[in-house]
């Protein structure tokens, strides 16, 4: 070895010291690396939202200069106009709330006053609160509401309505307590068991709402006036119905498209029948909302013992109490409650479930109703 060469050493062992070292340059290096892959990713989805998003708006405003209420996006799906207008608005709360509601008088239209009074006046009076909003056809299925538009990631929801998840956080900031249904809906809409909406009405199907009643007693279960056995034991079978919906008569007055759903009715066996369980205002559970607590639960809505209420009772062992309008589901169902004058005696939960649209396309907006008066 000449002088001046530096010998080479092998197969010498780190010093702990050194070992440590190395471990935490590897570990940093690698949250480096997920942290980028996570804002780029974040990004990216923020990205696709702003081009659905302002998709949608062109979309809306070709249709309401056309006078049109419903189009028909791909894979024969049907979306309503005030349903993609309500995604492609922004922020509708605080400042923005007038700027983009429908809402006749400006001072009902944010809905965070209301929906946060209606929590705090529950809160007082010992009872719990559940906002379960139905997420739009067009979050769910965003490839058929836009055309050639992809989601970038298979399993996680791709968030197009970013506006609707932002207001659900600010909620829970306010002890509004939410029930997301997008992570769910998102990972079951393309399932062998069917679509999660009507294709040709605007509310969900009947797989869509038993997701629902599912992930809503997940969300209560272990709560301590639930019994520790269920007080009602249901059957379920499958029917097929065969609806005309409230979008294919938009769309065609004189030869609207039907289609057949698939529920599953919820009842008790009598005489080789299923006799669909009764509502009880006595209680503990009332289900308030617009007509997606009603559709095949009231038989004007497509068929009987099949909708929301019905496999709420099931999944909870109780039979509901109700409080659904075929309309607004923002103050309509709470005025309903101011009427019965009882102060929600003996309740403990609230579940409050309306369509997205209901927070910028409902005419009445969001007035303030002194249900516990």
């Amino acid at each position: 070895m000449r002088q001046n060469d530096s010998p080479v050493v092998t197969g010498v062992p780190h010093s702990p010291g050194v070992r440590c070292v190395i471990r935490r340059g590897r570990v940093l290096a690698g949250i480096v690396v997920a942290l980028s892959l996570l804002l780029l990713r974040t990004a990216l989805a923020a990205e696709g939202a702003a081009e659905f998003q302002a998709e949608l708006k062109r979309q809306v405003e070709a249709a309401e200069k056309a006078e049109q209420l419903a189009r028909l996006g791909t894979d024969d799906r049907m979306f309503f106009i005030s349903e993609l207008r309500t995604l492609s608005v922004g922020p509708f709360w605080g400042e923005q709330a007038v700027r983009v509601s429908r809402a006749s008088k400006p001072e009902y239209a944010d809905p965070v006053p209301a929906i946060v009074d209606f929590a705090q006046q529950l809160r007082g009076a010992g009872i719990d609160l559940l906002l379960v909003p139905v997420p739009a056809k067009a979050a769910v299925y965003p490839e058929s509401a836009v055309p050639g538009w992809r989601p970038a990631e298979a399993d996680a929801p791709v968030r197009v309505d970013t506006s609707q998840q932002e207001f659900y956080r600010l909620l829970e900031r306010q002890q509004v307590s939410v029930l997301d249904l997008m992570p769910v809906f998102w990972k079951e809409r393309h399932r062998p068991a069917g679509d999660l909406y009507c294709q040709t009405d605007t509310h969900w199907s009947g797989r869509g709402l038993e997701l629902a009643a599912r992930a809503i007693a997940e969300r209560v279960a272990g709560a301590d006036w639930l019994p520790a056995k269920p007080q009602i034991r249901c059957e379920t079978r499958a029917r097929e119905v065969e609806i005309t919906g409230d979008l294919a008569r938009m769309l065609n007055e004189q030869k609207p498209v039907r289609e057949t759903i698939r529920i599953q009715a919820v009842g008790t066996p009598a005489n080789g029948e299923l006799v669909p369980v009764p509502l009880d205002r006595d209680s503990p559970v009332l289900l308030i909302g617009d007509s997606h607590t009603l559709i095949f639960h009231d038989p004007e809505l497509f068929a009987r013992g099949a909708g929301l209420p019905d496999h709420l009772a099931r999944e909870l062992g109780v039979a509901v109490d109700l409080v659904g309008v075929r309309g607004s589901g923002g103050t309509s169902p709470r005025i309903e409650l101011l009427r019965r004058k009882d102060r929600l005696a003996g309740k403990k939960l609230v579940i409050w479930c309306f369509s997205v649209r209901e927070f910028t396309e409902s005419t009445t907006g969001w007035r303030k109703v002194p249900v516990m008066r």
